[in-house]
C-alpha cells in the first residue's frame, strides 16, 4: 500500500522589488528647516541684488544729472508730457510728440518750450467749442492751458532733483532750472500780448469784466 506524502506549506517566494518604483524620503524636522533656510538665504540674495542694482541705477542717475547737466533735459521732458496731456481733449494724445531736447542751456530750453507749445494756438482755435468766443478768451484760454502744463512739468522735474541732493540756494543745477522757467513764463506773457495787442506784463491775470 502506498504510503501517503505528508505535505508541508511552502513558504511564500517574496516578490522581487519593484526597480521602477522611487522611495520617497522621510522628511524631517531637520530636512524641512534645512529647506527654509535654503529658501530664506535666496530670497535675501536676491533682495540684496536688487538693492545694489537699484543703488547703482541711483548713482548712475546723480552722475549724470551732476556732470551732464541733464537737469534741463530732465524739466524739457517733464514740462512737454505735461503740456501734451492738457491739450490731448483739444488737439489729441501726444500733439506736440515725442521731440528731442535742445542744447543744455536755459535759453535754448525754454526757447524750444515755448514754440513748440505756442505752435498750436490755431489749431486749438479752430476746435468746434472756440468758434464761438471772442478771440480774447481763446488766447486767455490757451496760454493758460499750455502755462499750466509747463507749470505741472516744472514741479515734477523740481521734486525729482530734489529727492537728488542737487538743489540748494547756490546748486548751478536750481539757477539753470530757475532761469528756464522764468524764460518760459515770460515767454507765455508776451504770446499772449502779441494776440491781445498789448504790452506784456509778468504772468498777466484775466481783466475783470464783471459789472462793478
Amino acid at each position: 500500500m502506498a504510503t501517503p506524502s505528508i505535505g508541508f506549506p511552502r513558504s511564500a517566494t517574496p516578490a522581487a522589488p519593484d526597480s521602477t518604483r522611487t522611495v520617497q524620503p522621510v522628511k524631517t524636522a531637520e530636512s524641512t528647516e534645512e529647506a527654509k533656510t535654503s529658501a530664506s538665504i535666496s530670497t535675501s540674495a536676491s533682495t540684496r541684488r536688487a538693492e545694489q542694482n537699484s543703488q547703482i541705477l541711483q548713482a548712475s542717475m546723480d552722475v549724470s544729472i551732476k556732470s551732464a547737466n541733464t537737469s534741463l533735459a530732465l524739466l524739457y521732458r517733464t514740462a512737454i508730457d505735461r503740456i501734451n496731456t492738457l491739450l490731448e481733449p483739444e488737439l489729441g494724445p501726444n500733439a506736440i510728440g515725442d521731440t528731442a531736447a535742445p542744447v543744455q542751456t536755459p535759453e535754448a530750453t525754454a526757447g524750444r518750450i515755448l514754440s513748440l507749445s505756442t505752435a498750436f494756438y490755431d489749431a486749438y482755435a479752430a476746435q468746434s467749442q472756440n468758434k464761438d468766443k471772442d478771440a480774447e478768451t481763446v488766447a486767455r484760454n490757451f496760454v493758460d492751458l499750455i502755462r499750466g502744463g509747463f507749470e505741472q512739468g516744472f514741479g515734477e522735474a523740481k521734486d525729482i532733483l530734489t529727492g537728488l541732493g542737487v538743489m540748494g540756494k547756490d546748486s548751478p543745477i536750481e539757477q539753470g532750472i530757475s532761469k528756464t522757467y522764468a524764460l518760459v513764463m515770460q515767454g507765455f506773457d508776451d504770446f499772449l500780448a502779441s494776440k491781445l495787442g498789448t504790452k506784456a506784463t509778468a504772468n498777466e491775470a484775466p481783466k475783470d469784466t464783471s459789472a462793478a
